[in-house]
């Protein structure tokens, strides 16, 4: 079964994807912020991880960044997900290193699309 990590401050927004998710066949893991995502990916590697932008402690970007250092960390699928609309954030996030960028509110179709798109689907 692939894995996710899903990393939003939001609890109510990782619970939702995390239901989502499971529900098209991921077994899904969660972390509040970028810092706890990263030590969550120095015990398991998941196959993708879904990313928020903005968050306490460590955002989005900079967690990214350091997970692409990672031994194994440039082979994990990145979905950026943010309120964020504007070209040029969408465009920085697709240069720091996500594989596909997702704005929220998003729903089961969103997710199946965009993780199609990135092949762990």
């Amino acid at each position: 079964m692939k894995t996710c990590l899903i990393v939003d401050d939001s609890s109510i927004v990782r619970r939702l994807a995390s239901k989502l998710l499971e529900e098209i066949g991921f077994e899904c893991a969660e972390a509040e912020n970028g810092q706890l995502a990263l030590d969550a990916c120095k015990i398991k590697m998941p196959d993708v991880m879904l990313l928020d932008w903005n968050m306490p402690v460590m955002n989005g970007i900079d967690c990214m960044k350091s997970l692409r250092e990672f031994p194994g960390g440039e082979d994990i699928k990145i979905i950026f997900c943010s309120t964020h609309s504007e070209m040029g954030q969408i465009q920085e996030a697709l240069e720091a290193g996500a594989d596909e960028y997702i704005m929220k509110p998003f729903d089961r179709d969103i997710l199946k699309t965009k993780f199609r798109q990135v092949g762990v689907l």
